[in-house]
Formats: structure tokens, sequence, C-alpha cells
């Protein structure tokens, strides 16, 4: 998955104060009509991707620089440009990053780094004016947060609970896979956010009935993933289908959803998400495999 990049790991510690040096990272993102796009360069030839470094810019303010996060030894910093072009570092292009998340790149630490820090920049630019007086919003000093210094309201990042799921019929060893309606084109499994006041568990039971029409029990964790692009934390579980297995699928959202066997999935190119690792994993195990762990 996307955040598997052992032997590295992501340290997402807030650090007050910690200042630039020349050699550290800065991500930068463009809002444009056709979503968001970073600072970078891609090779095409060896599909490599890279972040200009602090030295690597005509003129950038320092004071500016937001930190975000350590990974091999590398620090991250995010700099919020009010407008297109306002700093440039030469060599370096904006690209899509629909474009990211559809190609493989290398290293696949860099790419989780954008990915995370895609999050950050979202919930730093929606911040900016306190939500309770309207007064403008400023950095907390202790904590990763923003702090008004008028009403002294204090907000952070924001994280999205969602659930995958992976229903199976353990007599025909079978999995329901889905293609949503719009966006993206590629199988999926049936998925959705938590609503307030309810559990994950009844999450799966809920977007379940809603989107195919059929009723699920043992409930079974499997994974987690953080999914920066949507400030998602994606849980996946796996639950059984009781009763009728007719699929009445809600057309509004799906275009596709049906019982498939082991060897028929077709997974999808990329390996970054939790949806394609427990499609992989019924792939090659069958329901056998999805015996993980009872919530």
């Amino acid at each position: 998955m996307l955040q598997d990049i052992r032997p590295y790991h992501l340290y997402n510690e807030f650090r007050p104060g910690k200042r630039a040096t020349d050699q550290d990272l800065v991500l930068i993102y463009n809002d444009v009509a056709k979503g968001k796009e970073v600072l970078a360069l891609l090779n095409a030839d060896t599909k490599c991707i890279s972040f200009p470094k602090v030295k690597d810019f005509e003129a950038i303010d320092r004071d500016k620089l937001i930190y975000l996060f350590n990974v091999a030894d590398e620090d991250f910093y995010l700099y919020l440009q009010k407008e297109e072009g306002e700093v440039k570092a030469s060599g370096f292009s904006f690209y899509n990053m629909k474009d990211i998340r559809t190609e493989y790149l290398l290293p696949k630490h860099y790419v989780y780094a954008v990915f995370t820090a895609f999050q950050l920049d979202e919930w730093y630019k929606v911040t900016a004016f306190c939500g309770k007086c309207g007064c403008k919003n400023e950095f907390h000093q202790k904590e990763r947060a923003r702090i008004c210094p008028k009403c002294g309201n204090i907000i952070y990042p924001r994280i999205n609970p969602a659930v995958i799921i992976g229903v199976t019929d353990k007599e025909s060893n079978k999995i329901v896979l889905t293609k949503y309606r719009r966006g993206f084109a590629l199988n999926a499994l049936v998925a959705g956010f938590t609503e307030i006041g309810e559990t994950l568990e009844e999450t799966v039971k809920r977007e379940v009935m809603e989107e195919i029409g059929l009723e699920v029990t043992n409930v079974r964790y499997y994974k987690s993933q953080p999914w920066g692009i949507a400030s998602d934390i994606l849980v996946g579980f796996y639950c059984d289908v009781t009763g009728n297995k007719t699929i009445t699928m809600d057309e509004s959202e799906l275009k596709y959803a049906e019982w498939v066997s082991p060897c028929d999935i077709e997974l999808q190119p990329l390996e970054y998400s939790l949806t394609n690792e427990m499609m992989t994993l019924f792939k090659e195990k069958g329901y056998e495999g999805t015996i993980i762990k009872k919530v």
C-alpha cells in the first residue's frame, strides 16, 4: 500500500520553531480547475519524482516555510503561495496530482510524502479564518493546530473516517466487486464514510445495504490506510453475506456490482490502495484468506 515505505518511516511530530536549511525539501501546491498541482520534477524514462530544495528557489521567504514531517532523514516543508508563480525553482514544473496518483513513481516514500502533504496544504488553506468569529487564525505554538487570537477557538487537521468493505460469500467463494458511476474507472469494493454517531461496524452494514442491497454479518477488521488526497483514514473490513444474495445496486453511485470468483478478479494497475490489497488477498487465497481478525 501507499504507506508501506520500509525501511523508512514518516515522522510527523510537530516541531515548532524548526527552521529550514538549504538542503530541505519544499512542497508547493496550486489549486487549478482540474484539481491540484504540485511543484516537482518527473523523469519520463525512470519514472522518478523529485522536489525542489530550499536552495533551488530564486527567492523564498524562509519564515513562511511550514515544517511538515521527516522521511528518510529528509525534512519536508510547505510553502503556501497566494498566487501562481509567486516563487520559482529552476527546472521544476507543476504536475497534476491525478497524474501522480495514476502512475508508478519512485521513490515510493516521496509519493507517500506528497499525498500526506497534500492533506496538510488543504487544511492550512481552509482554516485561514476562524469558523466561529471570522477572525484571522494564527499558528498554534505548541501543537499542529490553528488558534483564533480573538475567541481562542482551536482547529486541528481534519481526518475523515471511511470504510472499505470486502463483501464475501463463503459458500460460493466469491466477493462483490464494484465500479463507480463517476470518477475512478477501475474495479473497487463497497466503500463509504462514517456518519455522525455511527460505529465503523455500523458503517459497514449500512453502506453495504445502501450500495448493493445486501445484509451482512461476521464483520472483521483487516487493515487501515491514511489517504491524504481526501483527508481520509480508510479502514478495511471483510464481512459475510447473510440471507438473500441477490445484488440490488444503487445506480446513482455504481455502474457495476457483481459476485466474482478469485480467478476472475481484475486488479488495479497500482499497488497503492487498501482496496487493491484486499482484492489481491481474495484473488490469491479466496474466502479463507479473509479470516484475519474478528471484531
